[in-house]
């Protein structure tokens, strides 16, 4: 069966490029391996009502294409985490505190600290985020780490340790690992006083379920997506039909592709009439392998010792964080997802709460229901947020986020870091791009 267009991928890049090819009055298909739609963002609901967010929750004051689809869905933002009361917490091997400047910091660290962010910000406002290889030192600063970088700015020690376990805590991968360059342009996305900023970044939620939104794209999208459905084999043709070859066997046509698959597993599809350089590209990115873990519980407990629930953390876990009344999400970083592999099933989920219980007491090890996301082991998935080790960011190139029509590219890790703002914008730039091509 011929199609004008066809999607790969029903997670929110390809249900968000469908959805306005179809307003467009195209005629499309999305084809999704998965037996669901949603991809990284995927939502269930409690005995009691409540709902509970197994993969993407939360957005920022920037990412104005996601909050302007959820508000065209007829969806409502919300303050997400950030306005919990109570403390965040750092647990390294050492102790666990709620206080600021951390507890492994001596004298002199702090204003170390107060240095070094100032001297990160003000070189983040020299990279264009849109364009970061015009930087006339753009091959200097992706060779080097952000750990590099901060040491060569004198940090100490213990200033250093406060950039990973906040990087770890993101499940980007450590800043020995990142490139000053992607850490640069990312902060040049979404400035702000420090390198990180969580209300930048995570301040907003939707308060019907982040997964919501891919549910109501996908219900007015009706009988266009065809789940259960891995794809095989991609042939561009230029003028032509180009061709999809799914795993049964069955191959469909159409004039444009939209691929709206993840890296990972892109590099798994064959892809012919596209150019080496575009491939190259694609297939150079990578994810930062990590897994989500939830947990419910009765009542946020960790209110009780003047907590908020997010945390920052050296132990299986990354991070913590609370969703919603009492339940409390959390991260477990690529550094740490071989721990997690090699922790027999049986034993994870115990494992896991062990974490949770240091930060906040006893009443963790007593969830009402827990979930545990393996992204970087998924098939469909292969990872979680983009991560940009040094010399990615040159090697991927200005071909990043780029089309060759009629073979069109989105998804979350074709933006600057990941997230589902990414998602979002790339998916609906996508379309635009190819109504515009007819």
């Amino acid at each position: 069966m011929n199609h004008d267009v066809i999607v790969l991928g029903a997670g929110l890049a390809g249900l968000a490029a469908a959805r306005d090819l179809a307003a467009g009055g195209a005629d499309v298909l999305v084809v999704e391996a998965r037996d669901r739609v949603g991809g990284r963002v995927e939502q269930t609901t409690l005995p009691d009502g409540r709902l509970v967010q197994l993969g993407g929750e939360v957005v920022g004051r920037a990412h104005t294409a996601y909050t302007a689809l959820a508000a065209e869905l007829g969806l409502t933002l919300v303050p997400s985490y950030v306005a919990e009361p109570g403390a965040l917490v750092r647990a390294t091997p050492e102790g666990v505190s709620a206080t600021d400047p951390p507890h492994w910091f001596g004298p002199g660290d702090d204003a170390c600290r107060a240095k070094v962010t100032a001297a990160f910000t003000a070189l983040a406002a020299t990279v264009d985020p849109a364009d970061p290889w015009s930087h006339p030192e753009a091959a200097d600063l992706d060779r080097s780490s952000v750990g590099d970088w901060l040491r060569a700015q004198g940090a100490t020690p213990a200033v250093v340790r406060l950039w990973e376990i906040g990087q770890l805590a993101l499940a980007d991968g450590s800043c020995e690992r990142t490139s000053l360059l992607a850490a640069l342009r990312k902060h040049a996305a979404v400035p702000g006083t420090s390198h990180y900023e969580y209300e930048a970044w995570e301040g907003l939620r939707v308060a019907e379920g982040s997964a919501t939104v891919a549910l109501r794209m996908a219900e007015a999208l009706g009988g266009r997506i065809r789940t259960g459905s891995p794809v095989e084999e991609i042939a561009v043709r230029r003028p032509g039909r180009s061709s999809v070859r799914l795993a049964g066997g069955e191959t469909l046509t159409a004039s444009a592709v939209v691929s709206a698959l993840p890296a990972g597993p892109l590099r798994s599809v064959a892809v012919t009439g596209v150019s080496e350089e575009r491939l190259a590209s694609l297939h150079r990115q990578r994810h930062a392998l990590a897994a989500k873990f939830t947990a419910a519980y009765a009542r946020p407990f960790w209110r009780d010792r003047g907590l908020s629930g997010l945390s920052e953390c050296e132990g299986l876990l990354g991070s913590t964080w609370p969703q919603s009344e009492g339940i409390l999400s959390a991260l477990v970083p690529p550094e740490r997802y071989g721990v997690l592999l090699g922790t027999p099933a049986a034993l994870r989920t115990t494992e896991l709460l062990a974490d949770v219980a240091r930060l906040y007491g006893d009443e963790a090890h007593r969830p009402l229901a827990t979930f545990t996301r393996m992204w970087g082991t998924d098939p469909w998935t292969q990872g979680y947020v983009t991560q940009w080790t040094p010399g990615d960011v040159m090697a991927v190139g200005p071909r990043h986020g780029t089309h060759e029509p009629p073979f069109y590219v989105c998804g979350s890790d074709q933006w600057v870091a990941g997230y589902m703002e990414g998602a979002v914008r790339t998916g609906r730039a996508a379309a635009e791009e190819a109504l515009r091509r007819g």
